[in-house]
């Protein structure tokens, strides 16, 4: 068993309401597997295909949409680097979804996939609660060389992917 496999499973099933982090996770998953069920399905015929690829990227640039139209809000509660890195985001998906939109091949859809995947993975990993100031932060033990907890992470090295299909 994969050991994303439960935090997968949890998104199957709408999120039950107060959790912002965990109804984006869910909604980006959900319209993953609606872009992967477009790209996987074996439709005979070309046109119908491209209608069906077409539908699901409409479906994931509302979504997106959305995000960006709370990102751009004054009050917005998203820290402020945080919120630069999703509007980046938010436009390279939109111009990434135009050129699919026009040409809906499966290279195109998997890299929108793979953007989904990767965002709700990280918004599975929020504390339910989103009061956690009285609640001891942890520090994790730094390898000699480096000089505190301030320092910037390295640059990943890696992308994570989730097998929704799983």
């Amino acid at each position: 068993m994969p050991p994303y496999e439960n935090q997968v499973r949890k998104y199957e099933r709408r999120p039950e309401a107060g959790n912002p982090a965990q109804t984006e996770a869910w909604a980006l998953i959900e319209a993953a597997k609606r872009l992967a069920m477009s790209i996987m399905d074996d439709i005979q015929d070309p046109q119908t295909a491209k209608d069906a690829r077409k539908a699901a990227l409409r479906l994931n640039w509302r979504l997106w949409t959305i995000f960006q139209a709370e990102l751009t809000l004054e009050h917005s509660e998203v820290p402020e680097e945080i919120r630069i890195n999703m509007l980046t985001l938010c436009k390279f998906v939109d111009k990434h979804t135009v050129g699919a939109l026009v040409n809906p091949t499966p290279e195109a859809i998997t890299v929108l996939i793979d953007i989904n995947r990767n965002i709700a993975a990280g918004l599975a990993q929020i504390p339910e609660t989103a009061d956690t100031s009285d609640q001891p932060s942890a520090k994790l033990p730094q390898p000699s060389g480096q000089n505190s907890v301030d320092d910037q992470p390295p640059p990943p090295t890696e992308r994570l992917n989730i097998d929704t299909e799983a």
